[in-house]
């Protein structure tokens, strides 16, 4: 478990490489959710970070959805999968790929932005995905 661990958090340093500034509100996100989340799995790939229980629930990127300029300089996007559209201006954008499954995009810019409110669109997230 250590040895995936220490993996994990090298294979996210890189993922980071170009926006270093972020890798620390990142590993506080990350933390959070494998705190409440034991069991999780984390999988770091070229374009995004996913946190998957049966399925996938939760992935970090660097997407850019909106317009460069209403973006802040330093950010990540927080993706939840969830049965609904976030009724939230924290969310940048929301999408349905298919009929009861919306993606809700969440730009996370500051450590006050990783609040209860956020972390409960994440527990909710990860019992949609469990129970999928």
């Amino acid at each position: 478990m250590e040895e995936n661990r220490a993996f994990i958090k090298q294979a996210a340093l890189t993922f980071f490489d170009k926006r270093p500034e972020m890798y620390d509100l990142y590993e506080s996100l990350e933390s959070a959710i494998t705190e409440s989340y034991p069991s999780v799995n984390i999988k770091v790939q070229k374009t995004q970070i996913t946190f998957s229980n049966r399925r996938v629930f939760a992935c970090v990127s660097f997407m850019r959805p909106l317009k460069k300029f209403e973006l802040p300089p330093s950010y990540f996007v927080l993706t939840l999968g969830l049965s609904y559209p976030l009724d939230s201006g924290r969310a940048a954008v929301k999408t349905e790929p298919y009929p009861g499954r919306w993606t809700n995009h969440i730009i996370i810019s500051s450590q006050e932005e990783l609040n209860d409110e956020l972390y409960g669109w994440v527990r909710q997230a990860y019992e949609f995905a469990e129970n999928k």
